[in-house]
């Protein structure tokens, strides 16, 4: 944090205090707005972009991004794609960064005399239909985890992954208190709790799993889910039972605990979930998120144009 001009540090604790931000998304506004200062320095000061690491923004005047304009804005996101080679989705989650930050000099803090991100557009994104799993391929990687060490664990996971749409991070931070009988207490992005209802195979998996669970050997909460060592376990440490249980079922491509939560999402919704309760149990914030499960598969497109009545 030493490396920030105070402006900048105290934005971070806004983040996290009053917004409610996790460490991990503080990390990614940190990384931006650092990125943007150094290229504001290095274009202001006619300075070359090879080394913009090495810029020092410790002296940073805040006053200065007072006359920051709309099109010095556009410039950052040039060179985040034409330099960096950013993609879309990465240029947005910068725009909403700088969107965030200025709005907060500006209003909250009144640094800065305009909000040049008012009028600041986010690149168009391509709409993309979830990548989920099919139902047999699911049922085979749960099988893929007999056998395996840890099998009581890792199929309780995945059973919990695949039957409540967990994000993996929400995984990691269940504790043994999380669940009260069937009531599962879920929190989610931005500190948001919601609650859930864990069917009878996910309590029988987690049954199985607490007679060989290895005893939590930390200090707090016991969580729910330890690694070999009594630790609690860490995204990373899902994503490596997940890439290891992919290989053991066979399948070409590797799955990333996202690509559950879709499979979880899209198999409940075709299986007659709303999309109000389905936003409830994903934890969306808009029901717009939501919506890209209820793509209709290609199958019942064909059928529907096969019994086209002109066809006969």
């Amino acid at each position: 944090m030493d490396t920030y001009p105070k402006f900048m540090n105290d934005f971070f604790i806004y983040l996290t205090t009053i917004k409610g931000k996790s460490n991990r998304t503080r990390k990614e506004y940190e990384y931006d707005i650092a990125l943007f200062l150094r290229f504001h320095t290095a274009t202001a000061e006619h300075m070359k972009l090879e080394h913009i690491h090495d810029i020092d923004i410790r002296n940073f005047n805040v006053q200065t991004l007072s006359d920051v304009t709309l099109e010095d804005l556009y410039l950052f996101l040039a060179y985040c794609e034409e330099t960096r080679g950013n993609l879309a989705a990465s240029r947005a989650r910068k725009v909403a960064t700088l969107r965030s930050f200025f709005h907060y000099l500006y209003t909250k803090r009144k640094l800065i005399t305009n909000n040049p991100t008012d009028d600041l557009e986010a690149p168009k994104l391509p709409k993309r239909r979830p990548v989920y799993l099919k139902i047999d391929e699911a049922k085979t990687l749960l099988h893929a985890t007999k056998g395996n060490t840890h099998e009581q664990r890792n199929f309780c996971m995945l059973t919990w992954l695949l039957h409540l749409g967990l994000r993996v991070t929400e995984l990691c931070d269940l504790n043994v208190s999380s669940l009260q009988g069937d009531r599962l207490r879920i929190i989610g992005k931005g500190n948001k709790e919601r609650i859930v209802f864990c069917s009878d195979v996910c309590l029988q998996a987690l049954a199985a799993y607490n007679d060989v669970k290895v005893p939590y050997k930390g200090d707090g909460e016991e969580p729910l889910f330890t690694s070999q060592k009594g630790t609690r376990l860490t995204r990373q440490g899902v994503s490596k039972m997940l890439r290891a249980t992919t290989e053991q079922a066979g399948f070409a491509k590797g799955i990333t605990p996202h690509k559950l939560r879709h499979t979880s999402a899209t198999l409940m919704y075709q299986a007659g979930a709303d999309i109000r309760s389905l936003q409830h149990i994903l934890g969306h914030a808009s029901v717009a998120t939501t919506q890209i499960y209820t793509h209709v598969e290609d199958d019942a497109i064909r059928d529907v144009l096969a019994k086209n009545p002109l066809n006969e």
